[in-house]
């Protein structure tokens, strides 16, 4: 069996989908013949310290003339220095789940830095592993990648059986971490716009990564009174039980590289509301709920209200939805098409 070593920055079991990404394919390439070691890095990615730069570039001056080197891209985007000190002695495949640059809320200054290290650390490659065809989209279009370089994984999905759809009131469930680009400001005022209907909502995922930005919706439930019908319940362990609890999906993000939190709703049968961002719309079909203008409060509004206030639209949107995600890859679908360019690098 051969081998790659894979970096990732962080905590490997934090609950997101880039995380749970990379853990299933450290689980799932052995299948294709591929042993995975994995290399933690730390987790100050991708705002590395000197010392933590320093720990990354040892990690990596350590390997074998020749080994497979697959870096996720929450580091190696600001690891350029590196690889294009590594290119020549090993062989580099990135894994971008979304451009660095992509991320909502950075100054302009440092989006800038981002995108310019990224460019670089991506020309040093032998090839790139994208997780949607709109993140290979602008690998190429804005990051120069050569289109033969690219290669689209999309995430698998796990099927976990079908949300009843049986809330009085309706459960609205918004999964995803506690971050600006996530856009709960959106769904918060949206909310208020709808308050004449009986509805909850939960808002689930690590409440932790920007804390201010917490304080920030906590305090724009308070002000829209709404404390009692939105809950943020922090991280969960057990979404699987969220998905299949809730009545409607709904997370309004600003960008989304993929969205595997939008595809398992989608295989739960969970009608979806979200924004035309990023990858969402290869994703979630118009008919499986709504897609809305992004940063468009009112359009969210009035996508919330056909779908709370009218049960027979919500159930068309579901069953749409659950065909939907019958369709989605595996993750052994998702395995199997990294390892074919894993084995054409290695070639």
């Amino acid at each position: 069996m051969r081998r790659v070593a894979f970096a990732i920055p962080g905590d490997l079991e934090a609950r997101t989908g880039g995380y749970g990404y990379d853990r299933r394919l450290i689980a799932e390439l052995p299948r294709f013949g591929w042993a995975v070691d994995h290399l933690p890095l730390a987790a100050g990615f991708p705002r590395p310290d000197p010392e933590e730069r320093a720990a990354a570039a040892a990690v990596f001056s350590a390997l074998p003339d020749g080994a497979l080197l697959l870096v996720d891209g929450l580091a190696l985007g600001v690891l350029d220095t590196e690889a294009e000190r590594q290119a020549a002695r090993v062989r580099l495949v990135a894994l971008c789940h979304h451009p660095l640059a992509l991320e909502t809320g950075l100054a302009p200054g440092e989006a800038a830095r981002f995108a310019a290290s990224e460019r670089r650390a991506l020309a040093a490659c032998r090839a790139v592993i994208a997780t949607s065809a709109a993140t290979a989209a602008t690998l190429r279009t804005e990051y120069g990648v050569p289109p033969d370089r690219i290669a689209v994984a999309p995430p698998g999905t796990e099927r976990i059986g079908r949300a009843s759809g049986a809330g009085d009131p309706p459960v609205l469930l918004a999964l995803g971490t506690v971050t600006r680009r996530k856009g709960h400001d959106l769904l918060v005022a949206a909310l208020e716009r709808i308050r004449d209907l009986a509805w909850t909502c939960r808002i689930v995922g690590d409440d932790r990564l920007d804390p201010d930005w917490t304080v920030a919706i906590r305090g724009a439930i308070a002000a829209a009174g709404l404390g009692g019908r939105i809950v943020i319940a922090g991280r969960s362990d057990d979404p699987s039980a969220e998905l299949l609890g809730a009545d409607l999906f709904v997370l309004p993000s600003r960008y989304e590289g993929y969205g595997m939190a939008f595809a398992e709703a989608l295989a739960c049968g969970l009608p979806v509301v979200a924004c035309r961002a990023g990858a969402v719309p290869d994703v979630v079909p118009e008919e499986a709920g709504a897609l809305v203008p992004v940063d468009d409060v009112v359009a969210l509004a009035d996508a919330l209200r056909r779908l709370v206030g009218d049960r027979a639209a919500r159930r068309r949107a579901a069953d749409a939805a659950f065909a939907a995600g019958a369709a989605l890859p595996s993750w052994q679908d998702t395995a199997r098409l990294v390892a074919l360019r894993l084995d054409a690098v290695a070639a």
